[in-house]
C-alpha cells in the first residue's frame, strides 16, 4: 500500500505545474551541494517559477532534505516507479517537465561522466535525455588541485560544446582548508543567471487580467 501510496506520489509531482517555467535543478556530490536548502529557497521567490530537485546518492551526505521545501527526485525513484512497459522512465519524464536544468554543484565525478556520454545515474541519464534546445547551466565545484587538473578544462570545454552554459566556480577558502579556484559560485550568482533564461512576463496580458 506504501509502495502504491509513494509512486502515486512520483507521477503526481511530474504533473504540469501553473508556473511560468519549470526548473529542475541537480545536485552532485560536492561539499557545496550543502548549500542546496538556500539555493531552492532564492529560486522560489523567483516570479511564476516551480522546482524538483533531482540528486545523487553521494550528494544526500551534504544537505538535510527536510530543509529543501521540493520534491527531490533520486535513483530509487527511477527504478520504484518503473514496474512494467506501461509505466512512465522517470528520466525521460523530468526532461520532458523541465524548461530549464541548473546543476549546482557540478562535481569533478559527474563533469567527466556528461563530458563522455555516461549516464548511470537519474541526473546523468536526464542530461544524456536533454533536449538541447532548453539550457542547461552548469556550476563546476571541486578541490584546487582537481579544478587544476589539464582533464578539467577539456571536460568544460565540451559541455560548452554541447551548448551547456558554464556558471563559473570561483576563488576562495575551501571546506577542505586549501585556498583557490574550484568554489561553486555564489547562490546568488546562480539565481541571477538563472533568472536571465526566465521568460518574460507579458505584462499587456497582465493588464489585462486586472
Amino acid at each position: 500500500m506504501q509502495t502504491e501510496e509513494h509512486d502515486s506520489g512520483l507521477k503526481a509531482g511530474l504533473l504540469k505545474s501553473c508556473g511560468t517555467c519549470r526548473v529542475l535543478v541537480g545536485v552532485t556530490g560536492s561539499v557545496a551541494a550543502l548549500k542546496l536548502p538556500v539555493l531552492v529557497s532564492q529560486l522560489l521567490q523567483l516570479s511564476g517559477v516551480d522546482i524538483r530537485v533531482v540528486t545523487t546518492e553521494h550528494a544526500k551526505h551534504f544537505y538535510n532534505p527536510a530543509e529543501v521545501s521540493v520534491k527531490i527526485y533520486d535513483d530509487k525513484d527511477e527504478w520504484e516507479l518503473w514496474t512494467q512497459r506501461s509505466d512512465p522512465v522517470l528520466h525521460i519524464e523530468l526532461r520532458r517537465w523541465a524548461d530549464l536544468f541548473v546543476i549546482a554543484p557540478l562535481d569533478a565525478n559527474t563533469l567527466g561522466k556528461i563530458a563522455n556520454g555516461i549516464c548511470d545515474n537519474l541526473l546523468t541519464c536526464v542530461v544524456r535525455a536533454w533536449d538541447t534546445s532548453r539550457p542547461l547551466l552548469f556550476c563546476p565545484a571541486m578541490n584546487t588541485a582537481m579544478w587544476q587538473h589539464p582533464i578539467t578544462a577539456q571536460q568544460v570545454s565540451r559541455l560548452t560544446e554541447f551548448g551547456y552554459v558554464e556558471i563559473p566556480c570561483i576563488a576562495k577558502k575551501l571546506v577542505c582548508g586549501d585556498e583557490g579556484k574550484g568554489a561553486m559560485a555564489e547562490v546568488s550568482t546562480i539565481v541571477s543567471v538563472v533568472k536571465q533564461y526566465l521568460p518574460i512576463p507579458d505584462e499587456s496580458s497582465q493588464k489585462t487580467s486586472m
